[in-house]
């Protein structure tokens, strides 16, 4: 029976315990398990760095939420990304990257990766002939996209750029950790593997830390899953409890936080403070139509550019108090931070550098009207 996605949040992997009826998975805090003979570990459990039952819970929610038949939680998104680089690809190899990436995952592929011998090529996710340019045949292992893009937001056409890597013979890496699989379902356009930052919407409530992959491939899961042992990076037992939390409830904070974003970017667009609105529910967004086709809506995500350039810029994320000046997403609570200079800052100097004028919103899941009101003060 195919049940729907909220469904799935509350259900899978998650039946009630079988020895006292518990409805809530039980966190499984232990390190290692009794077991019942030389050889012979009871259902398969000897130590938790290798399987344990409240991660073994949150891994088989994640995989069904994205569509995929193996999911993998880690310790954190780049744990995630770390172990999914070092599974696929080897020194010499080639990869190709957003332009406008995730500083940190800019920070693991210029800073890490490429000292192990992974070389890399920014390229423009919205743009399928730039990122066909910067593959490099016989080379290009992954070509890996954020959609929505961090800062920028910029738009992804999955299908295409599945079409691309594919005829390059490399895997298409999708990061959905600003659409959340309720918006956005890589692998049904193409996508090979998943990566999210659970820390994200998906546990949704700034408390807990964590990384998943989800793949297409139940070969590709398990050599992921043998370097998510042999290297370690798992979340724990009670982060992993805290996370499937979080899902329960994804479904019905995502709607909220479209709707409120929603709001936000319309009284931005007509403000005279603000010089430009990036968020792809605007029709004016370029990647609004790609956006609409494979997303179910577009997220709680804003970014725009202040009219009195840097200065004014930092001048707004301090003057704001509701909206909590920090870094990080999709809890519950709003953000703001300035991305040049705090999620970002590893990527000054290089072509992956964000405008100096830019502010990123996290909105999050209060009263409309109190939000506006504080980003009318915090303009000036």
């Amino acid at each position: 029976m195919n049940h729907g996605f909220e469904t799935l949040a509350i259900h899978a992997g998650q039946d009630p315990e079988a020895r006292t009826g518990a409805v809530i998975p039980p966190i499984y805090q232990t390190s290692t398990y009794a077991q019942d003979a030389v050889g012979a570990p009871r259902l398969g459990y000897e130590y938790s760095r290798s399987g344990n039952p409240t991660r073994d819970a949150l891994q088989e929610c994640l995989a069904a939420l994205e569509g995929g038949p193996v999911g993998l939680a880690f310790a954190s998104g780049l744990a995630a990304e770390d172990a999914l680089l070092r599974a696929v690809c080897q020194p010499g190899d080639h990869v190709v990257i957003p332009d406008d990436a995730y500083g940190g995952t800019y920070r693991l592929f210029a800073r890490v990766a490429q000292r192990w011998g992974l070389e890399f090529t920014p390229a423009k996710v919205s743009d399928p002939a730039a990122i066909r340019a910067a593959v490099q045949p016989g080379r290009t292992k992954i070509v890996w996209v954020e959609t929505p893009t961090n800062p920028l937001l910029g738009i992804a056409d999955i299908a295409a750029l599945a079409g691309v890597a594919h005829d390059a013979g490399a895997l298409l890496v999708v990061d959905n950790t600003f659409a959340s699989p309720y918006l956005q379902q890589p692998i049904a356009y193409g996508a090979d593997v998943v990566v999210h930052s659970t820390t994200k919407y998906i546990g949704g409530h700034s408390d807990v830390v964590g990384g998943a992959l989800v793949v297409a491939d139940a070969a590709l899961g398990e050599e992921l899953r043998y370097h998510q042992n042999a290297m370690g990076a798992i979340n724990g037992p009670f982060d992993a409890w805290l996370t499937l939390r979080g899902i329960k409830t994804l479904g019905v904070r995502m709607d909220r936080h479209c709707d409120n974003a929603e709001r936000l970017a319309a009284y931005l667009d007509g403000h005279a403070k603000v010089a430009q609105v990036i968020y792809p529910g605007l029709p004016s967004h370029p990647g609004h139509e790609v956006a609409a086709k494979q997303m179910r809506r577009f997220g709680g995500m804003i970014s725009f550019r202040a009219s009195g350039g840097e200065e004014h810029a930092v001048e707004i994320c301090n003057r704001a108090k509701l909206f909590v000046l920090a870094e990080s997403l999709g809890g519950v609570e709003s953000l703001i931070e300035h991305p040049g200079r705090m999620t970002h800052a590893s990527a000054a100097g290089s072509p992956l550098e964000v405008p100096g004028d830019l502010v990123r919103l996290s909105v999050g899941i209060e009263t409309v009207d109190d939000l506006l009101a504080d980003l009318e003060q915090a303009l000036g």
